[in-house]
């Protein structure tokens, strides 16, 4: 356990350069007296490791320092197999360079870890887009992507639902969500500087300028995407609307609805009524989605408010049984 602690601290250093011994014990799930043990048993086993002192101080590895240890797990290696998806790659136009780089690093590996990957591709495939829907193809993204890499600033015109616009972007980084690509850059216009996110089928024309530009250190892509993504949830569901679950109406929200929906009705639901149900709020886009969502729960479900709601779900019930009677 300590050996891999050990190794772990080892390539931490080599790939990040300084870091503190709080961020290590975070990292390893280990107090940070137990860093300190650690770092020394480095030391005496001749790693050129060193403390940094004062505030922005931490370890760090001497200057030219590199290790060739390189060995992998049985896990680790068939992660690293699994994690390389040959769709979006070729889409980034890094298809053949991660065909190569997993080449490469397979040829390394001891004969039992090349057989074990070996058996997880055969077992394990990633499909990235949802059902009932093909992934975005935009013939645009590979210059993207290389704009990302090299921070060079973009002028986009952007399709959006109100409209058109033209943008000069800072791109910071891509996102794949279920087949669709999203970029999220800032803004240099000088009315507005803010983090924006774009979906990149619906940049028509694109033109990548000489300019570069200074990219915040502070910026974290997957914190703002996490942020982001739950507010644009929130903002398609503007809606509250009270109903009364039954227990299995309650296991399915999650499946049919999605985490935000189910996590609301979670969180609002009260106390258990004698027939089983229990009052919750549900999240809801408007009253004409909301009446098609809804009668997917069947039974299962009535709504308490608003009026409008109630009213539509009851015509549409009366009509059903109607057409079946």
């Amino acid at each position: 356990m300590r050996a891999s602690r050990l190794l772990t601290i080892l390539m931490t250093l080599q790939t990040r350069g300084l870091v503190t011994a709080t961020e290590l014990a975070e990292q390893l799930e280990v107090s940070v007296r137990t860093v300190y043990r650690d770092v020394e048993a480095l030391g005496a086993a001749g790693v050129p490791v060193y403390a940094e002192r004062g505030p922005a101080g931490g370890y760090r590895l001497l200057e030219g320092f590199r290790t060739r240890i390189n060995g992998l797990t049985h896990d680790e290696a068939d992660a690293l197999f699994l994690a390389g998806l040959p769709g979006p790659a070729a889409e980034l136009g890094l298809g053949a360079v991660v065909a190569s780089a997993q080449l490469k690093v397979q040829a390394g590996l001891p004969a039992e870890l090349r057989e074990r990957v070996g058996r997880a591709q055969l077992r394990f495939h990633l499909d990235a887009p949802g059902w009932h829907r093909e992934a975005d193809h935009s013939p645009e993204l590979a210059r993207i992507a290389a704009a990302v890499w090299t921070d060079r600033r973009i002028r986009v015109h952007y399709r959006r639902w109100t409209g058109e616009v033209t943008r000069d972007l800072e791109p910071y980084g891509l996102v794949l969500k279920a087949g669709a690509w999203y970029l999220v850059a800032r803004t240099v216009q000088a009315s507005e500087h803010r983090d924006r996110t774009y979906r990149v089928v619906r940049i028509e024309e694109l033109d990548v300028l000489d300019e570069v530009f200074e990219r915040d250190p502070t910026f974290d892509l997957a914190a703002y995407w996490q942020a982001w993504s739950r507010d644009f949830v929130e903002q398609l569901r503007p809606i509250r609307s009270e109903v009364l679950l039954s227990e299995d109406a309650r296991r399915v929200v999650r499946q049919l609805f999605g985490a935000y929906v189910a996590d609301t009705v979670e969180a609002s639901a009260g106390e258990p009524l004698p027939d089983g149900r229990v009052r919750a709020d549900f999240p809801i886009e408007s009253i004409e989605t909301a009446v098609s969502e809804l009668l997917r729960l069947g039974p299962e479900v009535e709504v308490l408010g608003p009026p409008e709601l109630r009213a539509e779900l009851a015509a549409a019930a009366r009509a059903t049984a109607a057409r079946y009677a």
